[in-house]
C-alpha cells in the first residue's frame, strides 16, 4: 500500500470515529436553539426575564374572570386549540377524538399516539415546553410515556396553581388584549378592572370583524345585536359609522388600546355616502351584494374607522391572508376556528398602498401593524413599512411577527430576518400568541429564543459587534418594551 492510500485510509478512520463520538445534543435543555455563547447570554440573562404583553390573543375574558378550574390536562391544554385538532385529523384520528364526545383522557391519549409524528411541526416544539415549564416533565410525550405523563399533569393541576389567573401571573404576563366584537358588553373585563387582587391587565382590543363583513350570512342578525346594545334602531351607513363611534368611546374607556382587523385580500373600492347608504339597506333588506359593492363598503368603513383609531392613539392591527372555513361540511357542523383555514393567494400590495395612503392623505393613519399569512408577501409588507412611517411613532407602521401557519421555527426567522433586511429590527413590537389557551405563553419563549439566536449569529460571524449593552437592550425592547411604548398601556 503506498503512502497516499495510508493517509487516505487515515482520513477515512479519523472521520468515521469523530461521527461515533460526536453525540446527540440534549434533547430541548436549557440551551435549546442556542447555538452561540452570545445567543446563551442574550436569552438567559436578558430576554427570559423579560415580562410578556399579549397584544393579541384570543382568549376568553369570562374565563379569566370566572377564575375557571380545569379538572385536568386535557380541558386546560386540548380544548379549542383548532392547531393540535388539524394535525390531530392529518394522522388519522377520528373527529369525535378532537371536538366530539370522547372522554378527556381519550382526547388526551390520541394527541400522545399524534406528537411523535410531528416533528418539526411547532406544535411539537410548544407540546413540550408547556410540559416542562408548567408540569416540570420533560419526558417525550409519546403512547410509551402516556399514561404517566397524565397522572403527573393531573397531579400538578389538582395541588393547584392551574387556574387562567395563575398560570397567566405564573407566565409573567403583564398585560393581555383580548379579541372582541364591536357589539360586546365588555362585561367580564369590567369585573377584572375592579378586581385589584389580579396584577395582570386584561384590556379589549376593538374587533369590528363583523361589522365590515356585510357578505356574510349573520351580517344582519350582527346589526341586530349592535342595535340591541345601542338601544336604537341602525338603518344607514350614517347611523352605522354613529354607533360604532360609539363602541369605539365605550372601548376607550374600557381601556383598550388596539383594534384588529382580518381580510382575506385587501380591498380598495371609493364610494360616497350616498352610495353607502344605498348599499347598506340593500343588505339590509335581504339582498345580495356584488362585489364592488362589498368592496365599496370595506374601504370607506375601514377610512372611517382608522381615523378614529389615530385619533385615539391605538395600534390598527390588519391580518392579511387567511381564506377560511374551506371544509363546507365541517364548517355547518363546527363552525369557524375548528381547523379548517389554509393560506389564501391574492396580490394584495396595490390596494394595500392605496388604502394606506388614503389614510395618511384624506384622513389620518393610525399605528399600523401589518400581518401576513402568505410568506411570499414578507418583502410586499417589509417595504411597505417605510413608504408611511413618521416620528409620530418609532416604526409607526410595523411588520407584524410570524402569524398561524408561520409562526414555526423557519417563519419566524424568515420574518424577522425580512424585517433585518428591509427595516429596523431593534424597533419591533414583537411576538403574539395568537392563541385560546391559558398554555401558549412558551410561545413567547419560543420566538425569544429565535430571536437570540439570530443576533447571535450575526456576532459570531463577525457581521455585528459584540455590544452585549445595547444587544441586551435591543432584546427586552422586542420582547416587552417596544410594545408597551407602542400601544401605549
Amino acid at each position: 500500500m503506498n503512502n497516499q492510500n495510508i493517509l487516505e485510509k487515515e482520513k477515512t478512520m479519523k472521520i468515521v470515529i469523530t461521527k461515533k463520538e460526536k453525540a446527540p445534543k440534549a434533547f430541548m435543555d436549557k440551551d435549546f436553539l442556542l447555538e452561540s455563547e452570545t445567543a446563551k447570554k442574550l436569552y438567559h440573562e436578558y430576554a427570559a426575564v423579560t415580562p410578556i404583553l399579549d397584544y393579541h390573543c384570543h382568549i376568553n375574558p369570562k374565563e379569566i374572570a370566572e377564575n375557571r378550574k380545569f379538572e385536568n390536562i386535557t380541558q386546560v391544554w386540548l380544548g379549542g386549540d383548532h392547531y393540535k385538532w388539524r394535525a390531530m385529523r392529518t394522522n388519522g384520528v377520528a373527529e369525535r377524538y378532537c371536538t366530539g364526545d370522547a372522554s378527556d383522557w381519550e382526547k388526551f391519549e390520541k394527541w400522545a399516539e399524534t406528537v411523535p409524528y410531528t416533528m418539526r411541526n411547532p406544535l411539537y416544539h410548544w407540546t413540550h415546553l408547556e410540559l416542562q415549564r408548567y408540569f416540570d416533565i420533560y419526558e417525550p410525550l409519546s403512547p410509551a410515556t402516556c399514561d404517566e405523563i397524565w397522572e403527573k399533569a393531573n397531579a400538578k393541576i389538582k395541588a393547584g396553581g392551574f387556574t387562567p389567573r395563575e398560570l397567566i401571573e405564573k407566565s409573567n404576563v403583564n398585560f393581555v388584549c383580548t379579541t372582541d366584537d364591536a357589539a360586546d358588553t365588555l362585561e367580564y373585563h369590567k369585573l377584572l378592572q375592579e378586581d385589584k387582587s389580579f396584577k395582570c391587565k386584561v384590556l379589549p382590543a376593538f374587533r369590528p370583524d363583523k361589522a365590515l363583513g356585510i357578505e356574510l350570512d349573520g351580517y344582519n342578525d350582527w346589526v341586530k345585536a349592535l342595535e340591541n346594545v345601542m338601544g336604537k334602531a341602525v338603518l344607514s351607513f350614517t347611523e352605522l359609522k354613529a354607533a360604532l363611534l360609539s363602541r369605539i368611546e365605550f372601548f376607550k374607556e374600557m381601556g383598550c388600546r388596539a383594534s384588529d382587523h382580518a381580510f382575506t385580500y385587501v380591498p380598495y373600492k371609493r364610494a360616497s355616502e350616498d352610495e353607502l347608504n344605498a348599499i347598506f339597506k340593500k343588505r339590509l333588506a335581504g339582498e345580495a351584494l356584488c362585489a364592488e359593492e362589498i368592496d365599496k363598503y370595506k374601504t370607506e368603513l375601514m377610512l372611517f374607522l382608522a381615523n378614529e383609531y389615530a385619533r385615539l392613539g391605538w395600534g390598527m392591527e390588519i391580518h392579511i391572508g387567511a381564506l377560511r372555513n374551506n371544509n363546507g361540511i365541517m364548517f355547518k357542523k363546527l363552525g369557524p376556528d375548528t381547523g379548517y383555514d389554509s393560506v389564501a393567494d391574492y396580490e394584495i400590495a396595490a390596494n394595500l398602498s392605496k388604502l394606506l395612503d388614503a389614510m395618511n392623505s384624506e384622513y389620518r393613519l393610525p399605528k399600523t401593524v401589518l400581518f401576513t399569512l402568505n410568506p411570499k408577501d414578507n418583502y410586499v409588507l417589509g417595504t411597505m413599512l417605510g413608504n408611511f412611517q413618521s416620528d409620530e411613532a418609532e416604526s409607526k407602521i410595523q411588520f407584524g411577527s410570524a402569524w398561524w401557519f408561520n409562526d414555526n421555527y423557519d417563519g419566524m426567522r424568515t420574518q424577522m430576518q425580512t424585517l433585518m433586511n428591509l427595516g429596523v429590527i431593534s424597533k419591533f413590537v414583537g411576538m403574539i400568541t395568537d392563541s385560546r389557551s391559558f398554555l401558549s405563553y412558551p410561545r413567547h419563549e419560543y420566538f425569544r429564543r429565535i430571536l437570540c439566536e439570530l443576533l447571535g449569529d450575526l456576532v459570531e460571524e463577525g457581521k455585528y459587534p459584540e455590544d452585549i449593552e445595547f444587544l441586551s437592550k435591543v432584546v427586552q425592547d422586542i420582547s416587552y418594551n417596544n410594545a408597551v411604548k407602542y400601544f401605549g398601556v
